[in-house]
């Protein structure tokens, strides 16, 4: 894809429609691909300086727009929002992002990593379920919800979770309990670390009060490691 600006706001093809997201690109232009899935507040600031983080470590970042171009302004409205959104939905246009980036020419490698906050920890393992071998590394932070058995049967990504012991929204012992699940299903590499924080430690935006900066830097530090070990 030449002539890719370092940040923009782009257009795919999803599942017969056109999806919206932000795209970073690193300073040599081209690098490994990594998707970046937004917490259930919408495709804000805050994950787009995770994509722009991520493009200044030498990964070309996708940030899908799960909502739309809207953005929750309050837990309230953000719940709302995210029940809106049906999984085959989410997972439609995620599986389009994944196209998306393996046919730029800035792309170097032949699999996608992918990072999510929250509802999009939640996705992050969907979308490796779904993917299989395109999905090489797959870092949920704080990702939420249940899941049935055989959920992650078709993992093939190492997967790097990241979790916090005061975690209110996403309780520790279910952390550890899909921590399990997962080792169990895939076979695959999987790790979990816990930070003795809250959830949603890592977004620096603090819509809840709960960013932790040292744990934060931690845990980015392991996952940048993890995709550079692991996407190519």
């Amino acid at each position: 894809m030449a002539g890719t600006t370092p940040h923009q706001n782009v257009t795919f093809d999803s599942a017969g429609h056109r999806a919206h997201g932000y795209l970073a690109v690193p300073g040599p232009g081209s690098g490994p691909a990594v998707i970046v899935i937004q917490e259930w507040w919408g495709l804000t600031d805050h994950i787009r300086n995770v994509a722009d983080r991520l493009a200044a470590e030498g990964f070309v970042a996708l940030a899908p727009d799960l909502y739309g171009g809207s953005i929750a302004h309050d837990g309230a409205e953000a719940a709302e929002m995210m029940s809106q959104l049906p999984e085959t939905e989410g997972a439609h246009l995620l599986n389009g992002a994944v196209d998306y980036l393996l046919g730029l020419d800035s792309v170097t490698s032949s699999t996608v990593g992918a990072v999510g906050f929250c509802m999009g920890g939640g996705f992050v393992l969907a979308l490796a379920a779904q993917q299989g071998e395109r999905i090489s590394a797959a870092v949920p932070f704080y990702g939420v919800g249940p899941a049935l058995p055989g959920s992650y049967s078709r993992v093939r990504a190492a997967v790097q979770g990241h979790y916090g012991e005061q975690d209110a929204a996403y309780p520790v012992e279910a952390a550890r309990t899909q921590e399990g699940q997962i080792r169990r299903e895939s076979g695959t590499e999987v790790q979990f670390f816990y930070y003795d924080a809250p959830h949603a430690f890592h977004n620096d935006e603090n819509p809840q009060g709960n960013y932790r900066p040292d744990d934060a830097k931690l845990a980015w530090n392991r996952a940048v490691r993890f995709f550079r070990n692991n996407v190519r």
